[in-house]
């Protein structure tokens, strides 16, 4: 079969180069059934909306996105966010929607709708988040990109942040994605190879309350296109390897205006015992599978804190919670949730951590 690497990508430029009038291409992006698969489809618009209100409900089959039933398969777009378009430039948006059942009710995967009620509550305290979203790059048998077939790379030291062929696997696509991310207007704060050989990180934020849900998703979006057109597949499998190999993470970085001002460690400290109380309900909200994902990585080994447990500490890389060094010296800033799976829902994430934070 034929792969995706082999198509000629300098053909398809000759094409995306004509001309096309004043009218613009949609590409809606939505999250289907899985709570973690993505799937997008183009519409054309008569002129460029200047608002993401302009722009209209679609619908598609939601039978083949495991969300709904063949025989009332329709389920509806809603536009939410939009976004300049890296791939197709111009004038051309990409779209970020909610998705609702035939009856109107959110579908069971749209954690967005409950998430913005939520934000729109703390909405005073300026919640800021930034989420680091560590990524395995595979090639298209499953094997981890740059690995040798046969085989096993040498043990983790020398991969993270690291430099040169023997070292570092896949650095175009990391900085094509960068590209994209920087054109599209998101909020993209830096990248670099992680602790096992073909994994990566990037970081989203700070950015406030629902935006945070919006960008990392669409940031994931721009990720896979971008790894297509390289014949590369992502993984987001918190535990992509069994071994002594790390796994990946979207650790969350949270803080409140409170947090952010002079004196702020009192009230990250309050946030942390907060947090203490309710550690299943967070441990369920941090993965698709409610905890299931999340048991492979969270071992207490490979700069993890157990599942089973809650801890805090400062500059502690295994513990639940982590106050950076800095925080704790200058009596302010911010807390790291180290908690979150590589393939959580930014939108339930970011949820219940202003849920127990900032309203319980």
């Amino acid at each position: 079969m034929q792969s995706n690497a082999q198509t000629n990508k300098a053909v398809l430029d000759r094409y995306l180069s004509l001309e096309q009038g004043k009218r613009v291409q949609a590409l809606y992006i939505w999250i289907d059934g899985t709570g973690e698969g993505m799937r997008s489809k183009t519409k054309t618009l008569e002129s460029k909306p200047t608002s993401v209100t302009e722009l209209p409900i679609w619908n598609y089959d939601g039978s083949s996105t495991y969300q709904a039933e063949g025989s009332n398969s329709d389920t509806y777009l809603k536009p939410v966010k939009m976004y300049p378009d890296p791939f197709r430039r111009g004038n051309n948006i990409l779209v970020m929607c909610e998705t609702y059942k035939y009856n109107k009710e959110p579908t069971d995967t749209n954690h967005r709708k409950l998430c913005l009620e939520v934000m729109e509550k703390a909405k005073e305290e300026h919640p800021w988040f930034g989420i680091e979203q560590e990524y395995t790059l595979l090639d298209q048998d499953g094997h981890p990109f740059g690995w040798p077939k046969n085989g096993f790379p040498g043990p983790q030291g020398p991969y993270y942040c690291g430099v040169g062929a023997n070292r570092v696997y896949g650095r175009d696509i990391v900085e094509a994605h960068y590209r994209c991310c920087l054109y599209a207007g998101i909020r993209v704060s830096g990248t670099n190879a992680e602790v096992m050989p073909a994994q990566w990180e990037y970081q989203v934020g700070p950015t406030e309350g629902i935006d945070m849900g919006d960008d990392l998703w669409v940031s994931r979006y721009l990720l896979e296109r971008v790894a297509e057109d390289f014949g590369v597949v992502v993984s987001f499998d918190p535990k992509p390897m069994a071994g002594d190999w790390n796994g990946a993470g979207a650790h969350t970085n949270f803080s409140t205006d409170d947090m952010r001002n002079p004196g702020g460690i009192k009230a990250i400290e309050a946030a942390i015992d907060q947090l203490s109380k309710h550690h299943i309900r967070h441990i369920k909200a941090y993965d698709p599978r409610e905890g299931k994902d999340n048991e492979r990585r969270l071992t207490g080994a490979h700069e993890t804190s157990s599942i089973h447990d809650f801890s805090a500490g400062v500059a502690n890389r295994g513990c639940s919670i982590r106050i950076p060094r800095e925080v704790a010296e200058q009596g302010y800033g911010y807390l790291e949730d180290r908690r979150p799976s590589s393939n959580c829902d930014p939108y339930a994430v970011t949820r219940v951590i202003i849920q127990t934070v900032c309203i319980d």
